[in-house]
């Protein structure tokens, strides 16, 4: 290694010297020659500089002689040359460009592959900069880490001086970033060694603070360098540093949001110093024994921290302008109090303590407001005007604390410091809007105040109650209740707090008269009109404060006497005129009399007891002259309303009526229905309009003229109210809401006329434009075009020339017309937010639209040329939407179409584009299917499909056509007019339902390969559609679901096929699974559900509607689905329960007299045949059925009965194929229908051989009953006279069964022919009385009957069973009264079934009796009053006759309805008074 040369050194030293020399040797060495002549000439400046031992200098010529003469080393002289070369650095070497350089990149001049990668070697660079530290601290006499954090301090400072971006402010441009992060590495290896000291390196950057950069700062805290705690810490003066730090964040603050490729870094900083400052300046204090010196680091953060807080509280109190520096820097600070920015540290409490000491410096920061300047302008202080970036920091604030540790800290705030009351309330603002339930917490809270206000009568509670509710109020009712309901509910009763006593009444009132001078008229008129409850004996107080506040009033030209009817008091805005609100008024009326068809109680009240207001102004404003409309509108039929009830003076009414003619005289023919004509428009006044639309056009085809463009469409705006004859003043109304038929919409002549005129100049525009540029390249014109020409003002007219065009035009419209409407569709739906909903009649529903809802709405796919049409329509609106906004944010233009209308494109493209079932394969061309329009539509609509775009909008769940969207809109496809021929229908219907849907994931919209949910939800589609009004557009009889509309035809078939393969499909076993029913008695259970809330009329007809729909559809499917869901093996017992249920719950109460339909009746039988096929034992699955059927479901059997001479010959034939005989009880169905027959036949043997049919009595009784239904008179009379042979049994269900059929005459009117019901009656409760058995129990029948009562009803529709009460009523007049009367349960039952016949008749349910009444002979037995009548008399009169043990349950009857019969109820009363308590009679229970 050659001789040591230079002063000696130490072991360690020596070692690290040596290892330095042998890697600095290695890398010369392999410099090669570069190096060598490198060190040659270096040495050889030396000694021309030196003189030598001698002390003589040598000439220039004699050093190049020694030159000549130097021999070439060789091999044995490397260790000299080595050595030469290591003393050579030793004696000039500069550590600071060592640091420096060591890590940068080799110079240009020096060979690459001479030059060694140093940067590779990090244990090279550290033993070589460590080396030369070493030997200089030892030639210097200091220590090494000494040296090495100064050399390192000052290469950090020389790198943040070379800064070339001076516009980057505290952060390093790339190259010095570079630099510093190989000096960072460097200086890591050395503290390693332990040859770099912290304090010193801290010591000697402070030095040199003004050229520190923050990023320097920030980069040795996150490399652990030197923690930022220690770095400032090591600072002497915390002044002078907190002042350095501030001036940095605040810079890096304000140039975050520029910092370009730099934000990440500025971002990551300010991040990184929040977390640092919220921690160290928040934590828990260690005790009473921390030290000074450990407080600085809190102080130095907490001093930062409250510095950036109030720069920003100052630049928002000076009114920062928008995107100003302060307003960044604001906005850059407020964003670093988020959770996201603080996660590192939310585990620890110090982020809360933070956020709770900032909301205190917050609400306490300048409180130089005054309680009364609070008073005065707190309503500028609300949610709303409150400046977004302190509400922002608010919200941000109240992350981690609770609504309650919130309000409690208010609380503590406003009792223990001065507050800024702007900023207190505008908190409060923010904490009722944000937090959900701060309502209550706010409410609870002020009670609390209140109650202590009153109690020690603080007037700062006092102060705080009215400002924090007032400021509550302000955001609205939806937030918060009014402050007039809340000064009513607090003062308004003598519960309040001010009725304790006479000192809390001075108090109050001395309160409310100190604000008098600041309050708003608003609350003064509060104050008045809900006045605080007093005690008469103070009620001096009360009036003088009311004096005082009206005073105040008056001085502030405010009247409480024309206050408007609808004025808000808890608005606190600026008081409207009287004539301003009375128009208010008026609109509001005319809005409440069109949804109830009366005088509002407002109106009425006003027109009685403020006649001033009422006459003056609301009249006024009510009656101004206009030309009347025909057919009369609301405001018209509300004028009548009010003349008819003598509300309007008739002078003023006739003057009114005069000024109308007169207008309807002056006002030219074909001026815009609402549109005022100004006097000074010409008749030719769409010339002007005709030719500046003309300029525009000849503008848009200049492209140099592209520039005035927006001139020429403020021109155009200007020529269209000349036009349309508004004033210039701009005082046409706007509308609220539009309203049009979409089946028939309407425009008036001068309408039509300027809007086709606009429609078509816009259309040629957008081709103009396009001719040039796609959309995106067009500019603004469009927007600013839509926006001046389809105002609120025209929008109705647009939108309705729209519906004519679109919806009833459609398929006739030019290429042109479809591309320039579907970019207004596009432009209209991105100003959706700025205008009205849309309300349009039939097929549509009756909720408000939103514009891009109502375009979906116009576009039909019933036809084949519907269908192109709303493929064309869809292409060029989601092409142009997809090209003029897609370089927006998403939402931007996900907003411009509805769903509705990306569906039916989806719809219409996989209908008529097989190529769009399969795989899509992305395209990325941006605007492309724009460019291919309006050439190719097929091409373009298959490019749009394509289109990476239009992809990624799919993948958003509004936008995704689901098997329920393709359901409804497949079943508007007419197939008569279909494009598709059946085939290729049915190809496509497979396609969609067994490729697609059904094996895609519910998430997706499909059903995730479960075949009987794709059932269900097509069942639930088809009824829906058919339920709807748009199936009204296929069919005038739309009730005839699938005869109609051969449209469901199809679609129903799929159902069938699809049920079809469920029952063939595998069977489910016995557990939860089966426990679920079929899905066809579910979707009817649940829809039928969903209507049975409504008790009106149009809700029963709905649902009655749906059930028939449900029969319907139940009958078009297999018979064998009435079993339930397929089973793993044939049960003993088929299962019927779902349908058993559906008759009894539903179907039972559209039976007609006691039996179901013959179609219904023949599916049960059919299913039951079917289930009986699946059985081992045919038979006995039949008569279990069956026998089942007489306790769960006896409808089936009395139908049965009723249609058995059609059934029967169709059972017997099945029945053959199981080769046996009929089952027992179809066998017993058949002789209680024969013996009906054989009854009433005039051939019939003696009635005491004539036996009943074998099984229960009411089964026999049934057939009989329908047997006297189709009795002549003369057979009737006599099987009737032989009823005596019966048992008591029979007679009793036969009499039930004929009362069902008399209450059904008298609904139903039947033919003159038919035999009249009360005469059966009548013949079987004489036989009933001949045998003294009582058939009264028939009537008491409740929902928790048993037996042969429960099955009756089940026989009877409900219907039925609420008017019993009027069969009961009719039977009583054809019964012996001795006999009756002497009945002990008479009495009670007689009295429930008048009290209930009185309710019926109060509630309107006798009037279609009434009705039916009309048209019979005896009409004074139909008569509701009549028999109302006559059976109160019968009772008057039976009263005093009936036993005394009749009189034992009475008074429980009259303690409910009592009240509805004084009379009755005063005789049974006196009744039962009169007599002693008896015990009651017992009765055979037949039930």
């Amino acid at each position: 290694m050659g001789r040591q040369r230079g002063p000696p050194a130490n072991g360690k030293a020596a070692l690290v010297a040596s290892q330095w020399e042998s890697s600095a040797g290695r890398t010369l060495g392999a410099a090669g020659e570069c190096g060598a002549h490198a060190m040659a000439g270096s040495s050889a400046r030396d000694t021309a500089k030196d003189p030598g031992p001698r002390g003589r200098r040598r000439t220039w010529a004699e050093l190049l002689m020694g030159r000549v003469r130097r021999q070439k080393p060789g091999a044995e002289h490397g260790p000299q040359i080595r050595a030469a070369a290591v003393q050579l650095l030793r004696r000039h070497l500069n550590l600071g460009h060592l640091l420096l350089e060591v890590g940068g990149p080799p110079p240009a001049k020096l060979r690459p592959s001479a030059w060694p990668d140093l940067r590779s070697d990090h244990s090279n660079l550290g033993a070589l900069v460590g080396s030369a530290l070493r030997d200089q601290a030892l030639r210097l006499g200091v220590p090494v880490a000494v040296l090495a954090s100064q050399t390192v301090a000052s290469g950090i400072v020389q790198i943040c001086k070379a800064h070339a971006e001076p516009s980057l402010g505290v952060l390093l441009d790339p190259e010095q970033r570079k630099k510093l992060s190989s000096l960072l590495e460097i200086t890591g290896q050395l503290s390693e060694h332990s040859m770099f000291s912290r304090l010193a390196f801290c010591q000697e950057l402070w030095k040199a603070q003004d050229s520190l950069l923050l990023e320097a700062v920030w980069r040795l805290h996150v490399q652990n360098i030197v923690n930022l705690q220690e770095l400032l810490e090591s600072h002497e003066d915390t002044q002078a540093v907190v002042a350095w730090l501030f001036r940095n964040v605040r810079c890096l603050c304000e140039q975050t949001e520029e910092a370009g490729p730099h934000s990440d870094i500025a971002g990551a900083m300010l991040s990184d110093f929040m977390q640092v400052f919220v921690l160290r300046g928040f934590q828990k204090d260690s005790g009473p024994g921390r030290n000074a010196e450990a407080e600085r680091m809190p102080q130095i953060a907490a001093a930062v921290l409250r510095g950036m807080l109030l720069l920003a509280l100052e630049a928002l109190a000076d009114g920062v302008q928008e995107e100003s520096v302060s307003h960044k820097a604001a906005r850059c600070w407020f964003s670093g109090f988020s959770g996201h920015t603080l996660r590192s540290i939310i585990s620890t409490d110090s982020p809360k303590r933070f956020f709770r000491h900032t909301l205190t410096q917050i609400l306490t920061h300048k409180p130089v407001l005054k309680v009364s300047d609070a008073v005065h302008m707190q309503r500028e202080w609300s949610f709303a005007r409150t400046h977004p970036l302190l509400t922002g920091l608010y919200r941000r604030l109240f992350v981690l604390l609770s609504p309650e540790e919130l309000v409690g800290h208010l609380q503590d705030v406003l009792e223990t410091h001065e507050v800024n009351w702007q900023h207190v309330l505008s908190c409060v603002s923010t904490v009722v809007v944000c937090f959900p339930g701060a309502q209550q917490l706010v409410t609870d809270w002020v009670a609390r105040l209140l109650a202590r206000a009153f109690e020690s009568f603080d007037l700062d509670s006092m102060v705080t109650v009215f400002l924090v509710v007032r400021q509550a109020a302000l955001e609205g009712p939806a937030v918060f209740p009014p402050y007039a309901d809340w000064f009513q509910a607090s003062f308004g009763s003598t519960r309040g707090h001010h009725c304790s006593s006479k000192k809390a009444l001075v108090f109050l009132f001395k309160f409310l008269s100190d604000l008098v001078p600041f309050e708003a008229p608003r609350y003064l008129q509060v104050h008045v009109l809900h006045p605080p409850h007093v005690p008469s004996k103070y009620r001096s107080l009360l009036m003088d404060y009311v004096s005082l506040a009206r005073t105040r009033l008056a001085d502030l030209k405010v009247s409480v006497e024309n206050m408007g009817l609808y004025e808000d008091l808890s608005s606190v805005g600026d008081v409207i005129e009287p004539h301003s609100q009375a128009a208010q008024d008026v609109e509001k009326a005319i809005q409440v009399f069109e949804h109830t068809g009366k005088i509002p109680v407002a109106v009425m009240e006003a027109s009685i007891f403020r006649r001033s207001y009422y006459t003056s102004h609301f009249l006024t404003a009510l009656l101004t002259p206009r030309v009347l409309p025909s057919p009369p509108d609301s405001r018209a039929a509300f004028i009548e309303s009010l003349r008819r009830a003598d509300r309007v003076p008739p002078s003023l009414y006739s003057t009114y009526r005069q000024a109308c003619s007169a207008a309807a005289r002056e006002k030219p023919a074909g001026v815009a229905l609402g549109m005022e004509t100004d006097p000074g428009c010409t008749e030719d006044s769409l010339a002007p309009l005709t030719a500046a639309l003309g300029e525009l056009r000849a503008a848009m085809a200049d492209p140099t003229q592209h520039d005035a463009l927006s001139a020429q469409v403020a021109v155009v705006a200007e020529r269209l109210s000349s036009a349309l004859g508004l004033c210039e003043d701009g005082s046409s109304p706007e509308v609220s809401k539009i309203q049009l038929s979409i089946l028939a919409p309407r425009l008036e002549q001068r309408e039509q006329q300027v809007v086709d005129l606009l429609l078509a100049s816009f259309c040629q525009s957008v081709m103009a434009a396009s001719s040039f540029a796609p959309p995106d390249r067009q500019g603004s014109w469009a927007a600013h075009f839509v926006t001046a020409t389809c105002g609120r003002t025209l929008l109705p007219a647009v939108l309705s020339r729209l519906c004519q065009l679109l919806r009833h035009q459609g398929p006739g419209l030019r290429a042109s017309h479809v591309l320039g409407l579907a970019a207004l569709a596009a432009h209209l739906g991105k100003s959706q937010s700025a205008l009205p909903e849309v309300h349009v009649g039939p097929p549509a529903p009756a909720r408000g639209l939103s514009v891009p809802e109502f375009f979906d709405s116009l576009l039909t796919c019933g036809s084949k040329e519907s269908l192109l049409f709303c493929l064309k329509f869809c292409t060029a609106a989601i092409s142009y939407a997809l090209c003029k906004f897609s370089s927006q944010s998403r939402d931007a233009w996900y907003s411009c179409l509805s769903p509705g209308l990306i569906k039916k494109f989806q719809f219409v493209v996989l209908r008529l584009f097989s190529e769009a079932r399969g795989p899509v394969s992305v395209e990325d061309a941006a605007g492309l299917p724009w460019c291919l329009l309006p050439v190719d539509w097929q091409r373009a609509a298959l490019c749009l499909w394509r289109h990476r775009a239009f992809q990624d909008l799919l993948k958003e769940e509004e936008f995704r056509l689901t098997y329920r969207d393709w359901v409804q809109l497949e079943l508007e496809i007419r197939p008569e007019v279909d494009s598709l021929s059946d085939t290729e229908r049915w190809d496509f219907h497979q396609w969609a339902i067994r490729e697609h849907y059904l094996p895609m994931p519910s998430a997706a919209g499909g059903c995730d390969g479960d075949l009987e949910t794709a059932c269900t939800v097509l069942l639930s589609g088809m009824m829906d559609f058919c339920q709807s009004s748009r199936s009204y557009n296929h069919s005038e009889n739309s009730d005839l679901v699938f005869g109609s509309y051969t449209g469901n035809r199809d679609i129903f078939s799929r159902l069938q096929e699809m049920a079809a393969d469920l029952e063939q499909g595998p069977a489910v076993p016995h557990g939860p699974a089966a426990s679920r029913g079929h899905f066809l008695f579910q979707v009817f259970r649940s829809r039928l559900q969903a209507l049975a809330g409504g008790q009106d009329l149009a809700s029963r007809l709905r649902r009655q509607r749906e059930l028939l729909l449900c029969k319907r559809i139940l009958l078009g499917l297999p018979a064998s689905i009435l079993t339930g869901s397929p089973q793993t093996e044939p049960l003993a017992t088929p299962d019927f329960a779902e349908f058993f249920q559906l008759v009894n719950s539903e179907l039972r109460n559209f039976s007609h007299g006691g039996a179901l339909t013959h179609d219904i009746t023949v599916h049960f039988f059919r299913g039951l045949l079917h289930a009986c096929s699946r059985s081992r034992d045919p038979s006995l699955a039949a008569d279990r059925t069956l026998t089942a059927c007489q306790t769960k479901c006896p409808l089936v059997l009395t139908s049965a009965l009723l249609w058995w001479p059609r059934l029967e010959p169709e059972l017997c034939c099945q029945w053959r194929s199981f080769q046996g005989p009929l089952p027992r009880e179809l066998q017993r169905l058949r002789e209680a229908w024969r013996f009906a027959g054989s009854f009433l036949s005039p051939d019939a043997e003696s009635p005491d051989t004539m036996l009943p049919a074998a099984g229960p009595a009411w089964v026999s009784a049934a057939a009989l009953h329908f047997a006297v239904q189709r009795a002549g008179k003369g057979s009737l009379w006599r099987g009737l006279a032989r009823l005596c042979g019966l048992q008591d049994e029979l007679l009793l269900v036969l009499l039930f069964l004929s009362s069902l059929g008399l209450l059904s005459s008298r609904l139903t009117p039947r033919d003159a022919s038919c035999p009249a019901a009360l005469d059966v009656c009548a013949e079987v409760l004489g036989h009933l009385e001949k045998r003294k058995v009582s058939w009264l129990p028939l009537f008491q029948l409740t929902d928790t009957a048993t037996g042969l009562g429960r099955i009756l009803l089940l026989l009877a529709p409900d219907q039925h069973i609420r008017l019993l009460p009027i069969a009961f009523c009719s039977l009583i007049s054809c019964c012996e009264e001795d006999a009756l009367i002497q009945d002990a349960a008479f009495l009670p039952i007689a009295v429930d079934m008048y009290l209930k016949l009185l309710r019926l008749f109060a509630a309107g349910e006798t009037g279609a009796v009434s009705t039916a009444a009309r048209s019979q002979e005896l009409q004074g037995q139909g008569d509701p009053v009549g028999l109302v009548t006559r059976a109160r008399h019968f009772l008057l009169r039976s009263v005093p006759r009936c036993p005394t043990q009749s009189f034992s349950h009475v008074a429980e009857l009259l303690a409910s309805h009592g009240n509805c019969d004084p009379e009755l109820s005063a005789a049974l009363l006196s009744r039962q008074q009169a007599t002693a308590n008896a015990g009651l009679s017992q009765e055979p229970h037949l039930f």
